[in-house]
């Protein structure tokens, strides 16, 4: 199955670099000469989501019957993880805690580290899920044992990409934790979390559809499905995005799809050195100061809701933005994307299929338009998207600091 699947993936590459100008200047190349180029790891990275995304769910479902242990007679739920890992907690929150019917929290890793049990929720028993690319944080390792060590009514869950990082290392044989190892090409090798995002997210919503493997596996193929259409067909639109000379990036988004924003706005963050400076809001939150964020320079990317009512107070603001002449342009991503949304110099990004998914799962497809509007930003600087801190500001893992015990 694993060998049938490379063999798709690799006849999708080829006609990925054959079918769009951009797309063909970049993988024509040979490998050494793009990781010369410092753009190997990163591109395919970004592009290998569609096959990643099927892998792992045949990989979760295969643990589905423990993992139904784990979640038996849980009262609440909280996602945990640090920096983009726990970005991905927040875009499945929501579906999560609709789905199983208990509270469901995104609680960051440092958070809990530095409060601990007055940042939980009361209800027990509880489960914690870890969501890691290395496993290698400080934060993330100390915040679980932390938890084994004061909270004896937890149970616990790691999902991560990498089967030698510390994470699975120390708990991998322990009787109190349950360690998930994703696909091994999850473990991405660029600085920025790409396929590894993704792949968290799509493996921590599995815990949602235990009793409906069928459904998870149905929404990860549409899931697949989206995302390759989307590459394959907006590739060069959003290399001119781009390339279109905004300084700022503004990412709105309402409920899961807001999620998603805080890590869009941190992927053009990272990528380009902090060049680009972002903000990410939803959209009724957005009159109500964060506008004045927006200067000629803007670059305004708007999540579109399939949802009527949702999308009705969307279309209220970008009238208002239009009005107000606020912005250089706008790239709206959804599905049926009314003209009415877009002035002279806008761009839409159509996903088809993606209402049928629902905005609870779009966050998936969102961030994936945002990692190529970033690579290709990230490029336009004259930065190595795979390592685009130059100045070594930022590593692929945070590097180890102090750990202070509570008074």
């Amino acid at each position: 199955m694993d060998k049938d699947r490379s063999i798709s993936q690799a006849a999708w590459l080829r006609t990925l670099a054959s079918g769009q100008s951009k797309a063909e200047e970049l993988f024509r190349p040979a490998e050494d000469e793009q990781r010369r180029l410092g753009y190997f790891h990163t591109l395919h990275e970004i592009c290998q989501q569609p096959w990643t995304w099927l892998r792992t769910c045949e990989r979760v479902l295969a643990a589905r019957e423990d993992l139904r242990q784990d979640l038996a007679g849980v009262a609440s739920l909280v996602l945990t993880g640090s920096g983009s890992s726990e970005y991905a907690g927040q875009c499945v929150r929501l579906t999560l805690q609709n789905g199983l019917g208990i509270w469901t929290e995104s609680i960051g890793a440092g958070v809990l580290l530095t409060h601990g049990k007055r940042v939980l929720p009361k209800s027990r028993p509880a489960l914690l899920v870890s969501l890691a690319r290395s496993g290698d944080s400080p934060e993330s390792r100390a915040a679980i044992q932390l938890l084994l060590d004061t909270e004896t009514q937890f149970r616990h869950i790691i999902i991560t990409c990498n089967e030698n990082g510390s994470l699975t290392k120390a708990w991998r044989n322990n009787q109190q934790v349950r360690v998930i190892i994703l696909p091994p090409e999850t473990n991405d090798q660029s600085l920025v979390m790409t396929s590894s995002f993704t792949n968290l997210m799509l493996a921590a919503r599995s815990l949602g559809n235990l009793d409906l493997p069928d459904e998870y596996r149905k929404l990860c193929e549409a899931l697949s499905a989206i995302a390759q259409s989307l590459i394959h067909n907006n590739f060069d639109s959003l290399a001119r995005a781009g390339g279109s000379g905004f300084d700022r990036v503004v990412f709105l988004g309402s409920g899961s799809r807001f999620a998603g924003t805080r890590e869009a706005a941190l992927k053009m963050l990272e990528m380009t050195a902090g060049r680009v400076t972002t903000l990410c809001e939803t959209y009724l939150a957005f009159r109500h100061g964060p506008m004045s964020y927006i200067q000629e320079d803007t670059l305004i990317v708007c999540y579109l809701s399939s949802d009527a009512t949702l999308r009705a107070y969307e279309l209220d603001l970008l009238r208002e933005l239009d009005r107000k002449k606020l912005g250089l342009a706008k790239l709206v991503v959804g599905e049926n994307i009314p003209p009415s949304a877009l002035r002279s110099g806008d761009q839409a990004i159509e996903c088809v299929g993606l209402a049928a998914v629902g905005d609870e799962d779009a966050a998936m497809i969102d961030v994936v338009v945002a990692q190529l509007l970033a690579f290709f930003r990230c490029r336009e600087e004259g930065l190595h998207p795979d390592s685009p801190s130059e100045d070594g500001v930022i590593q692929r893992v945070v590097g180890t600091f102090p750990l202070h015990s509570s008074s």
